[in-house]
């Protein structure tokens, strides 16, 4: 193994292998079985849900008027086994793109657990507390507490109803092109032993699907929809950077009445992130950290953080006495305006949700965007197959109604705000101020940043944890709680660099909350099986791409 130019530091850029586009994207005819669709959602998530549906509704209404476009085959391809088991976020979500999806349904019967009534900022000490006025952007009246796998799944139904082909267990291995258009996309084999070879009955070939317009909604970090900007040449004005986070579902004894978050301890002043504990019912509570991976200790691990902040007297009272039902980790987009790429379509494709970066981090907001943008999407694809023009020029309109919506004026208000972080916390957050009292004015310009992976980290002095296995948990733990269900002998789905050093080595082993990679003296060691699909390493070391459907976590309720 290499060392790094100075003992101690390491500088994640230099290990990290490149995309393996020549994988990701092929320029092949599809095979002669494939299955024809006119439209393709490559994620069945909030946005790849919404997008389906909104699609659904403009078809169904144009025929009924006597438009003549006539049925068209939508499908969506979901990655777990079941929709929903792959969806995690905090949640406190707005309800407003459900509402627009479903206008008929009164908001007591959409899928959400109860409205914000009460909430409360602290800013934490090691041991201590102080509560702090709630800034305009974290406040919640109007929005309620939800799991977005519960959220999910509802749309799901409604999707069937709909008759959308939902295809749950199919991840998608490959962009399909023609020259420079997308036509379609190749599923993952499933079955395959560790050398990639067809073990037993169960085993199945990969798929083809043929789509006029392929839409990817791959949540944060998509492998297909980096692929894509890099092979078409999309830049952004920055890169987009990244948080982990973190969560726990717990059932308890003592009841939540308002929703928490918290700033400061445990994390150090360096790093930029905070935590939440939402009530979803009396005895039920979610709870997590969420921590930029700009930090600068490269042996920083959010999961033992977590697992420390849970003894803090802010929170111990509602756990103590209750039990741990469920676990997982997700990576979330926190450049902001200036990290949208600067399209998100093209020639018979569109980008939607995380994957284009539509998260606005002062407000922790994400999921009511991931939905609208679908349903933008759907709008445009809708009018360019009217057109008959599914070409880059047929479909931008999609980024054109992005980049004027709602989101992007809620994105421009605070577009510098995180990237005023990078600095400091203290200053950070006197300049923060300064953006929200001037509507985001103040500074001017751009805040320029670098990728995640390339900010140089320091291993940094360690401070032994052990979990007690009732309160605190080891990573082997949490992932059983996840409901992890990959076989042992799955061929590997993560690009490891060809040379790791010890310290780079070291930086995987904190990075990961799922003990995927471990330091063996000066070696790597990898088990891939552990892997839950946070893309947290993807963004900083080993490349995670594809693997058989059904693999992963099985989310429930987070």
């Amino acid at each position: 193994m290499a060392h790094d130019a100075l003992k101690g530091t390491i500088r994640p850029l230099d290990h990290q292998p490149s995309l393996p586009l020549d994988r990701l994207i092929l320029d092949e005819t599809p095979d002669e079985e494939s299955i024809p669709m006119d439209v393709v959602f490559v994620g069945g998530g909030p946005a790849g849900l919404a997008g389906a549906l909104e699609l659904a509704r403009l078809v169904r209404e144009d025929n009924e008027a006597g438009g003549g476009l006539g049925d068209l085959e939508i499908g969506v391809l979901e990655k777990a086994g079941a929709l929903g088991e792959h969806s995690l976020s905090g949640a406190v979500v707005n309800p407003r793109a459900l509402q627009e999806l479903f206008p008929d349904v009164a908001v007591g019967d959409l899928p959400f657990r109860q409205p914000v009534t009460k909430e409360a900022v602290y800013f934490l000490r090691e041991g201590s507390s102080i509560k702090l006025p709630t800034p305009p952007t974290m406040q919640n009246h109007g929005n309620y507490v939800a799991s977005l796998s519960e959220i999910v799944r509802w749309m799901g139904e409604k999707a069937e109803e709909a008759g959308i082909n939902v295809f749950p267990g199919f991840p998608v291995d490959s962009l399909l092109v023609d020259g420079r258009t997308v036509q379609g996309v190749r599923t993952t084999p499933s079955g395959l032993d560790r050398d990639g070879q067809p073990s037993g009955p169960d085993a199945m070939p990969a798929m083809d699907l043929t789509a006029r317009v392929t839409v990817l909604a791959e949540g944060p970090r998509g492998t297909l929809s980096q692929a894509w900007y890099e092979w078409e040449g999309v830049k952004s004005a920055n890169p987009q950077i990244y948080a982990l986070g973190v969560k726990e579902l717990w059932e308890t004894k003592k009841p939540l009445d308002r929703i928490i978050h918290t700033l400061g301890w445990p994390l150090p002043g360096d790093a930029f992130g905070g935590s939440w504990m939402y009530p979803l019912e009396d005895n039920l509570v979610s709870l997590g950290l969420v921590v930029g991976l700009d930090y600068h200790d490269a042996r920083l691990d959010v999961h033992e953080l977590l697992q420390r902040m849970k003894l803090h007297p802010l929170f111990r009272p509602y756990l103590e006495g209750g039990e741990m039902v469920e676990w997982g980790a997700k990576t979330i987009p926190e450049g902001g305006w200036h990290s949208l790429p600067e399209r998100r379509h093209g020639n018979g494709l569109c980008v939607v949700g995380d994957s284009a970066g539509y998260v606005d981090v002062p407000s922790l907001k994400g999921v009511h965007y991931a939905m609208h943008s679908g349903m933008l999407a759907a709008r445009a694809i809708f009018k360019a197959l009217k057109a008959d023009d599914v070409s880059a020029e047929g479909l931008k309109s999609y980024t054109e109604s992005a980049d004027s919506s709602y989101i992007a004026t809620d994105m421009k208000k605070t577009r510098n705000m995180r990237l005023a972080f990078k600095k400091g916390f203290i200053g950070g957050g006197m300049r923060a101020g300064l953006m929200t009292l001037t509507g985001g004015a103040f500074p001017g310009g751009k805040i320029d940043v670098e990728e995640d992976a390339a900010e140089t980290k320091v291993l940094a002095g360690e401070t032994p944890f052990t979990p007690d296995g009732k309160l605190t948990f080891s990573k082997v733990d949490a992932v059983f709680k996840s409901g992890n269900q990959t076989r042992d002998d799955i061929p590997t789905h993560l690009v490891i660099g060809e040379d790791i050093s010890a310290e780079a080595a070291e930086m995987y082993e904190h990075l990961c909350p799922a003990g995927v990679y471990e330091r063996d003296g000066d070696k790597l060691v990898v088990n891939a099986p552990n892997c839950v699909d946070c893309k947290a390493t993807d963004v900083l070391g080993p490349r995670w791409t594809p693997r058989e459907g059904g693999s992963g976590p099985a989310y429930r309720r987070m």
